[in-house]
């Protein structure tokens, strides 16, 4: 069974059609729960959402702040397996269309065997991933199995990437480019700040891919800052920390469903 990165694609262009940037939202795998992280998911979309990252809890996520950090481990002491990542991948895609893509670190992957991993992601209906840690020198066997089961590898390029480094990663990544805003691990900022618009700007001058921009934005009017500027707006921390704050799981769902709703109006400029 193929992936779904055409439909990844496909969203991206249909947002750029419209004239605004994509709502990419990110939440983690068996936060607060299994059950309840696929309802956090359908209620990303279901707010306004274009595309969802689900997460791969990690014990140690080098690119992820306190807020996620947070959440992956309650996940893990909830015992969340990769067969839950897959899971909640398949039944939020069931359920809404919409593109979903895995966002983790190469160890997991690595252990669990790269074709079994793509071969299930892309039977659960899964758009592709996003390998932070993943060097593209060292991504060939990767890209070789996600090419023949349909599904998007997604890089991340940071301010400190040179022009050089920029081009040689964006010859070989697809769905589109992950621009980190700022150097440092995610969470939510007062601004997401200059750097980003620049990062942006070299990274297009590479490659006709869609370039996403994430890390800090928490609020409608960063949003439509970031959609000034990116192909994409990404969003996790603030996501999540509306689950956390949340008094119960029912709570913090609407919370996510209110905050998509929020951000989908920045990204089209009603904010």
């Amino acid at each position: 069974m193929s992936g779904n990165v055409q439909l990844l694609n496909d969203t991206l262009a249909a947002a750029k059609s419209e004239g605004r940037a994509a709502l990419i939202a990110y939440l983690p795998a068996g936060f607060p729960t299994v059950d309840g992280g696929i309802e956090a998911v359908k209620a990303a979309l279901d707010g306004g959402a274009d595309v969802v990252e689900v997460g791969l809890p990690h014990s140690d996520p080098v690119l992820d702040g306190p807020v996620i950090q947070t959440a992956d481990d309650i996940a893990l002491r909830g015992g969340v397996r990769i067969a839950d990542v897959m899971r909640t991948v398949r039944e939020a895609h069931a359920a809404t269309g919409k593109p979903i893509l895995v966002m983790t670190y190469w160890n997991p992957i690595d252990r669990y065997g790269v074709e079994r991993f793509t071969a299930e992601l892309a039977e659960a209906g899964g758009a592709g991933c996003i390998l932070p840690d993943l060097p593209v020198q060292e991504s060939a066997l990767w890209r070789e199995h996600a090419d023949k089961h349909g599904l998007a590898t997604v890089f991340v390029v940071a301010p400190s990437s040179k022009d050089a480094r920029l081009a040689e990663i964006t010859a070989v990544g697809s769905g589109f480019v992950y621009a980190a805003s700022l150097m440092g691990v995610t969470g939510t900022r007062e601004s997401v700040g200059a750097q980003a618009e620049d990062l942006v700007r070299r990274t297009r001058a590479t490659t006709d891919t869609p370039v996403c921009v994430g890390l800090g934005v928490s609020n409608a009017a960063q949003a439509a800052e970031v959609a000034g500027f990116a192909d994409g707006v990404i969003v996790g921390s603030a996501f999540v920390k509306r689950m956390l704050d949340a008094p119960d799981d029912a709570a913090g769902i609407e919370g996510v469903r209110a905050l998509a709703a929020d951000l989908a109006k920045g990204v089209r400029g009603q904010a």
